[in-house]
């Protein structure tokens, strides 16, 4: 077959898409025309997935109802609780524990077989129900894990709160909440990347929704795409624990051929802007805990690894410290991101429906050809 290859398909156009745009040499970040400081610092998860999802951002009376739509799904049957539970017995990691979870929910849903997999409004109840429950399953195998309780949900809290109240069993602060929620909408959606693209794909064969987001779970449990964030906070306890200066700390990194987590990204030649973002929030964090610690050794880190190897952090690199300081377990932070992305996972699906053709690449083939097929006693 001719034609340039593309490993990773890098720069390989497949689709068009009015949903996120990003411009990496000038770490620029759009939501369907909104610029991403914008939203982060004015809008609330709840806004971001309607305007995802339905092309415009809602009126006060659109997201009321939208929100309280959210809320009176978030709630767990004893089935699902009873997988949830079973899973956290057995020590499932929490990114397989999740994938497991987004599948079995869909035996609970009535509309899950609906015949027609690319009606519109019977996806966009799916979208809640799958949406207001990820949070939710994933609170309760969390606390199922330390021997806890389920939590029910709250519903006049909104979407990032009630996460919070449900793994921990109090309201979070006003500023953990405000952080999370911003956290929340920084990771909803970020073009093709691989999740993504996964959960296109699936949906291209006209299978269903649940099958196209737990197919975008375990795309992200792969450590090229999600994992980052917690690989960053591990670092930066070693380096705690280490007593050594940050940066002569990354300096034995490095000679020992390490990889310093964080650093660099497939689109952005510049420092991504969600983690300028998140560096204000970790920074704000740590002032109002009265510790400056994972927040000073990040830039400590940043700053070296930027001036010796021009690389410039992703938003993993401070999202790490950001939900450190919140009290959220490091191996929860990739779930997390599952729990943001699906609104954007949803959203490219329904693009995806809405003017489908089969994804279907083609290979270079480099094998053999005309060999002389022996019989089993000759080989």
């Amino acid at each position: 077959m001719s034609g340039e290859l593309k490993r990773g398909l890098e720069g390989v156009l497949v689709t068009e898409s009015e949903l996120s745009f990003i411009d990496g040499d000038a770490g620029q970040l759009i939501y369907r025309g909104y610029a991403i400081e914008d939203l982060a610092r004015d809008a609330s998860y709840e806004e971001v997935l309607y305007l995802l999802w339905h092309g415009e951002l809602p009126t006060s009376s659109e997201l009321d109802e939208f929100s309280d739509e959210l809320a009176a799904h978030r709630d767990l049957g004893d089935g699902i609780l009873d997988v949830a539970r079973e899973l956290a017995e057995q020590d499932e990691s929490p990114m397989a524990a999740l994938r497991t979870l987004v599948s079995a929910m869909s035996a609970y849903d009535e509309h899950a077989d609906f015949e027609d997999v690319t009606d519109r409004e019977v996806n966009l109840e799916k979208a809640k129900r799958i949406t207001a429950k990820m949070p939710s399953v994933l609170a309760a195998y969390a606390r199922f894990r330390r021997g806890d309780d389920y939590v029910a949900p709250n519903s006049d809290l909104n979407h990032a709160a009630n996460f919070l109240y449900m793994l921990n069993g109090e309201e979070p602060n006003e500023v953990l909440a405000e952080t999370f929620d911003m956290a929340l909408v920084l990771h909803a959606d970020h073009g093709l990347n691989a999740s993504t693209f996964s959960a296109m794909v699936t949906a291209s064969t006209l299978s269903d929704m649940y099958s196209a987001v737990t197919s975008a779970v375990g795309t992200l449990s792969g450590s090229l795409h999600g994992g980052a964030n917690a690989n960053v906070m591990r670092m930066l306890k070693d380096v705690d624990d280490s007593d050594m200066d940050p940066v002569e700390w990354v300096k034995d990194a490095l000679d020992r051929g390490e990889r310093v987590a964080g650093f660099g990204h497939r689109v952005y030649n510049v420092k991504d802007p969600r983690a300028k973002i998140l560096g204000e929030k970790s920074e704000a964090l740590g002032k109002a805990a009265g510790d400056m610690k994972w927040y000073e050794m990040s830039v400590a880190v940043e700053e070296y690894i930027s001036g010796e190897k021009g690389l410039a952090p992703n938003v993993d690199f401070y999202s790490a410290s950001t939900y450190y300081q919140m009290g959220i377990p490091i191996d929860l932070y990739t779930p997390i991101f599952a729990v943001s992305r699906v609104g954007g996972w949803i959203a490219h699906v329904l693009e995806q429906y809405d003017d489908n053709r089969l994804i279907r690449p083609r290979a270079r083939y480099t094998g053999d050809t005309d060999l002389d097929f022996p019989a089993l006693d000759e080989r």
